[in-house]
């Protein structure tokens, strides 16, 4: 049975800034972990949460999602009637667009949540009530991912929940954008950006992801994405990092949460 759903939406408006493409690298994340999972569910349902003033990031959803599960629906889900309204022109077999918020108002429950820029208004004590009632909302082995970029895609960090609770945090940018790693600071999501303060795990990755960068600078003569993978394979020595160099090419590196989860001072419960 469906849980019942609020009398309103649950959450507020968020600014709706979007840009083509700018949740790619996101997707294509996605695509490549949680792709066989979406293939084997008997209702491969997405929803793309708080997607904004335009459709387009639901839109590409759906096409990035069928490459790797040709049964894949993908539902934009709103909290403002208005961009709802200006989406529905965009349904198509495969997409359509609802009126709510975190409560997640659909029938069933979806094999993956993606709420990209969504939290970032949010105060940092205010995530784990969020993260949990959207975990809730997950089909058995379903995904959650939130996550903040920039506002053309170059720059994003998000964090992977099960219905469990956080598995992993990804760092993902176009390799040309850094001068150096920790110039993803400016991109992690509410959980963790006010946590990169000396005596922080996310604050002591980043200093040691910037050391690995400054060692591989050697490498540099072979582009940007040989340097990265030098410095993230000299980084996987003191860190847990669970993918491997065909990630890596991407711009990307995933470490598990366990060991970025906020320490100091007081945690929202699901948090540390």
């Amino acid at each position: 049975m469906a849980p019942r759903t609020p009398s309103r939406p649950v959450g507020t408006v968020t600014r709706g800034t979007t840009n083509p493409n700018r949740l790619r690298r996101m997707d294509r994340w996605i695509a490549a972990t949680h792709g066989a999972a979406l293939r084997r569910s008997p209702d491969p349902v997405a929803v793309d949460l708080g997607y904004g003033a335009s459709p387009w990031t639901a839109v590409e959803l759906l096409l990035r999602l069928r490459t790797v599960a040709p049964h894949a629906r993908v539902v934009g889900v709103e909290i403002d009637p208005a961009r709802v309204a200006a989406a529905e022109p965009y349904e198509r077999e495969g997409l359509t667009f609802r009126h709510g918020g975190f409560e997640v108002p659909l029938p069933g429950s979806p094999a993956l949540i993606r709420a990209a820029n969504v939290l970032r208004q949010y105060d940092e004590d205010q995530v784990a009530a969020v993260w949990e009632r959207l975990r809730t909302r997950l089909a058995p082995g379903g995904l959650l991912v939130e996550g903040t970029c920039d506002e053309i895609g170059r720059r994003h960090v998000w964090v992977a929940l099960g219905p469990e609770g956080p598995r992993t945090v990804t760092f993902a940018a176009r390799l040309g954008s850094l001068e150096r790693p920790s110039d993803l600071a400016e991109r992690l999501p509410k959980a963790l950006i006010h946590r990169n303060v000396p005596g922080e795990p996310v604050h002591a990755f980043l200093r040691d992801f910037d050391r690995a960068w400054a060692a591989a600078a050697p490498y540099a003569s072979y582009g940007a994405r040989q340097r990265w993978m030098r410095a993230v394979r000299d980084l996987s020595a003191d860190w847990p990092v669970l993918d491997g160099s065909s990630r890596w090419r991407q711009g990307e590196v995933t470490v598990r949460w366990g060991a970025l989860a906020p320490r100091l001072g007081t945690m929202a419960p699901g948090l540390g």
